[in-house]
């Protein structure tokens, strides 16, 4: 052998790719293709096919793409940042740290909607939820929203939806963060609504149905909102307060200020700043308002067996359901990070988050102090952590402070800016003391004598986290035991396959999730100074260009913080393009009626009016229909929002066709990037037709799901909508010469997003090289043919492409095994969780079947297991056809049987050794649901979103 393949440059790809050659070979004879590429040229159109190589270098192997990743990094600079402004250094406890975030146990887990086998990780969201609650004083949160920007703007419609004024007018705090007023602002102009900023005691001179303040505000001043909020609430508008969730546990919650919905960010606890994210925005609104609340809801509800069990509420609220209809177009939030913050208050408890908040504090006001007390004027007398200083030489003063290693905020030319946080320490509050005055600071003393900074009447006195979960584990040890125990309820990928079709659910490399907790890219501030994000911005841009050679795009934009946010900044490019161009009345979006309810959902917040779009009975686009709505719509035709290869799973011959009927009549395409894993390397979006494409990093590149999150959705745009991409109003973004003024405003918090992600993504695409991003497509094809034919002999697989083959992913219809037996598509999957597998994607897109996508990750005695359990079921709803078991006992129905049911009687007409180990596979490696099956109804008909008794709890 030569040298250069003992080296084995591209090994990483072999580790990422399950099937091996030997078992390719096997695959390939049992589906009859003779090669992989056949297989492709059986499957993908032959006019869309890209027929060169990728422009990407050549596959690096994980330590060579380590070390390049770290140099990069290198490239960051980092200092001790008191900017604030939403952002802060803090102390992520190193047993959260390696337990949590560094564990695919948690972070490759995917959305709870099987409860059954999720009970973990829906215990740490409730925790989440109930943190929230105690400090907003709310009766209910959701768990979790992308960003606090995003969070706000949501609030804002919740507060259109549920308001009595008529008035379309929106009164915003000016002292709102920045960065949230520039995605109110996005977001309201398509929704048609005025915002008017102004001082907070101005909220109530007008007619506004709802009012954004902020708690402490951007400058740092804690003022009493309670009588703006009454002025506003007595003329009917709705109070939203965004309040740093630190600050609460010692300044009164925003209930006893009146508001009615309180937002803002978790990040202070236990997250890094990550250039931006990603962090968990909460969400908390009175009772009244739940079914119009977005995102998701955990609550309480009862198992088969009457025992205490969590689930998602609520769901007939969600866009999966409700589709234009929907609350929101929310699909991803950011579950990873919300539980991080929720194990960060119950490790820290009570006790301990109030004494770091008052530590916080007390080096503010300690600064304040020996600022004044050194003659020098401080801007606001009453704040929290972040203390204004006026100063004739502040540009000196703020170059002291850079070259002494710190970051502080510019607020004006004599105007600095500085925001203490948990990692702050007395030799930093005697660094910047000196700083600031010139001289040595005898902090003793000084702390002898200054008063703190809060108003007495806006003192907390109310209780916080008092149920025993937050009182329980503040000990490593049992920290450590507690993480454990939920980790073991959680089926996630480090258990077995998870064959969700639509969600990409494939091998998140430990290589690729290394650097996510490097300090280079964890402690950098989203506002610092650009020459200290070099590092960030090779990322950025090498990444981009890497996603423009994959997909043809001319630009991307990497700020949208998840998949159904870049469908709205691609929508948004869209709008702001027929604005451009005088055509600001197009607004009919084409939707397919096989689409994602993400689809409809987000053109109805663009205003835009959704017409569906039939699909013929092989599941594809009927053409017919597309331009006859096209043609009918033409002076008002804005977009087509197009998924492909379809929702599906089949590449559908006429795509070139359909993109060019909606150019024809003056459309723009948007490509819903979802099932982009099944194009990589074979076909691009660009050369199809589309205008403008999302792209799922947390499915096609490796991001992992994070038991609902995080995401990220950045946008692939053609040359003429660049210029319109999102803009961001702290750190605008431009592209080449062309400033996108003229779009104006963003759609997430920061700039780039969930930036800290980003070097996932990057890793992935470092170590496949361009025949390796080839050939997991490739593969995925592979795998999904391969399971499509060995379980087609045993269910009917619904929709394949003129050759016979699907995509990446295929249908099995359970309507005539419905009919035949009553077993429903319901109860496959809830006995899969017996074979110690997860569903497949249920009744979606075609109510009554299952949707599997076994990715290019899995290898073939994986795949053979599963098919192996599908077959197994199939034979069990054989037995229920022929009368020997009844349709009311069955293992089916009675899926999942709990490791509570190993003692005890058993009144089944099967054994315990079939419920439990219904092939010889499942002793070996048994996973265990904590609970029977859920009752849904129950749960919503008796709603409790917060922590039930511990006796019933853990």
């Amino acid at each position: 052998m030569t040298l250069s393949t003992l080296f084995n440059r591209d090994e990483f790809v072999a580790r990422h790719i399950g099937p091996n050659s030997a078992d390719q070979a096997a695959m390939l004879a049992e589906i009859g293709a003779t090669s992989l590429d056949d297989l492709v040229g059986q499957t993908i159109p032959a006019d869309i096919r890209f027929n060169q190589a990728l422009n990407l270098p050549d596959a690096l192997p994980e330590h060579e793409a380590l070390a390049k990743l770290k140099a990069i990094a290198s490239k960051n600079i980092i200092k001790k940042s008191f900017i604030g402004l939403g952002y802060y250094p803090n102390l992520t406890p190193g047993v959260i740290l390696r337990n949590v975030l560094e564990n695919p146990g948690w972070y490759t887990a995917y959305t709870p909607y099987q409860a059954e086998i999720a009970q973990g990780r829906l215990e740490a969201l409730l925790n989440y939820q109930q943190m929230v609650i105690d400090f907003t004083g709310l009766e209910l949160a959701n768990a979790s929203l992308l960003d606090e920007a995003t969070a706000a703007a949501e609030a804002m419609a919740m507060a259109r939806r549920v308001s009595k004024v008529k008035a379309d007018v929106f009164f915003v705090d000016a002292q709102v963060l920045p960065q949230t007023l520039d995605v109110v602002r996005t977001r309201a102009k398509y929704f048609g609504f005025e915002v008017v900023v102004g001082a907070a005691d101005q909220a109530g001179a007008g007619d506004y149905f709802g009012a954004l303040f902020q708690y402490p505000g951007a400058d740092g001043v804690v003022a009493d909102l309670s009588g703006p909020i009454a002025a506003l609430k007595a003329k009917g508008g709705v109070a939203i307060v965004a309040a740093d969730l630190l600050s609460l546990a010692v300044l009164k919650s925003p209930a006893e200020l009146g508001a009615d919905v309180a937002v803002g960010n978790t990040q202070r606890f236990g997250v890094p700043m990550g250039f931006g994210g990603p962090h968990a925005a909460y969400f908390a609104f009175k009772d009244d308002m739940k079914r119009s609340a977005p995102g998701r809801i955990i609550g309480v509800s009862i198992d088969a067996k009457g025992k205490t069990a969590l689930r998602m509420a609520l769901q007939t609220r969600e866009q999966h359901i409700r589709r234009e209809k929907a609350n929101s177009n929310i699909c991803t939030s950011q579950v990873l990070l919300a539980n991080m913050a929720g194990m960060y208050a119950v490790y820290h408890g009570p006790v301990g988050v109030k004494r770091i908040a008052q530590r916080v504090h007390r080096l503010a006001a300690l600064f304040a102090a020996g600022v004044v007390q050194a003659g020098g004027k401080v801007v606001h007398n009453a704040f929290f952590d972040t203390v204004q200083v006026e100063l004739s030489n502040a540009a000196a003063v703020y170059q002291a402070a850079q070259d002494a290693g710190y970051n502080l905020r510019q607020v004006s030319d004599s105007i600095l800016g500085v925001a203490f946080h948990e990692a702050a320490s007395q030799d930093d509050l005697a660094t910047l003391l000196k700083l600031f005055t010139g001289k040595d600071v005898d902090l003793a003393a000084l702390d002898a004598t200054a008063s703190d900074a809060i108003p007495v009447e806006l003192v907390r006195t109310s209780a916080y986290l008092t149920h025993p979960v937050f009182n329980s584990y503040h000990t490593e040890h049992e920290m450590l035991r507690y993480l454990k125990r939920l980790e073991n309820r959680d089926l996630a990928l480090n258990h077995s396959m998870i064959s969700l079709g639509s969600c990409t659910m494939k091998l998140n490399a430990t290589s690729e999730m290394i650097p996510v907790t490097w300090p280079e890219f964890g402690n950098i501030h989203p506002f610092a100074p650009s020459e200290q994000t070099a590092g960030y911005q090779i990322l950025v841009d090498t990444l981009a260009d890497q996603l423009k050679a994959i997909t043809g795009f001319a630009a991307i934009c990497m700020q949208p913080n998840s998949g159904a946010q870049g469908e709205y900044a691609g929508l948004l490019a869209i709008s702001r393009y027929h604005e451009s161009r005088g055509d600001a009345h197009r607004n009919i979006c084409l939707i397919p009626k096989s689409a994602h309810g993400t689809n409809p959902a987000t053109a109805q917040m663009m205003n835009m009016k959704v017409v569906v779009i039939d699909c013929d009975e092989s599941g594809n686009v009927d053409v017919a229909d597309l331009k006859a709505k096209a043609e009918q719509h033409k002076d008002n035709l804005a977009a087509l929002m197009l998924t492909y290869p379809s929702t599906h799973g089949v590449f559908e011959a006429a795509v070139k066709e359909i993109c060019a009927t909606v150019h024809q009549f003056g459309g723009q395409v948007y490509m819903d990037g979802a099932n982009l894993n099944a194009q990589v390397g074979l076909t691009r979006p660009a050369d199809i037709g589309a205008d403008v494409s999302h792209m799922n990093l947390h499915k096609t590149f490796c991001i992992p799901h994070g038991g609902g999150g995080p995401g990220m959705g950045p946008i692939g745009l053609a040359a003429h909508l660049a210029p319109f991409m999102a803009n961001h109003a702290v750190a605008p973004i431009t592209v080449g010469d062309a400033s996108v003024a003229q779009g104006q405003g963003a759609v997430s918090a920061a700039q780039f997003g969930s930036a800290s992600i980003l070097p996932i993504s990057w890793m992935y695409i470092t170590m496949m090289g361009a025949a390796g991003m080839k050939r997991a497509t490739e593969i995925a094809l592979l795998n999904a043919n391969y399971v499509a034919k060995k379980l087609g002999a045993h269910y009917p697989v619904l929709y394949s492409g003129a050759n016979g083959r699907v995509a990446h992913e295929c249908i099995i219809d359970i309507r005539p095994l419905k009919a035949a037996s009553g077993i429903t598509e319901v109860d496959i999957a809830k006995r899969l969780m017996d074979y110690g597998f997860h569903a497949p994607t249920m009744s979606f897109p075609v109510a009554g079947t299952l949707m599997i996508e076994p990715t290019e990750s899995e290898a073939k005695p994986e795949l053979d297991r599963f098919i192996a359990a599908m077959v197994s079921i199939r034979n069990e709803i054989a037995k229920v056809e022929a009368g020997e078991w009844t349709l009311e006992d069955n293992p089916l129905k009675n899926a999942p049987h709990s490791k509570g049911d190993i003692s005890g009687e058993w009144n089944h007409a099967y054994s315990r050794d079939t419920a439990f180990f219904p092939l010889p596979y499942v002793l070996d490696n048994k996973f265990w649901p904590s609970v029977n099956r859920i009752d849904d109804v129950y749960g919503d008909r008796n709603l409790i979103c917060s922590c039930p008794s511990m006796d019933n709890y853990s």
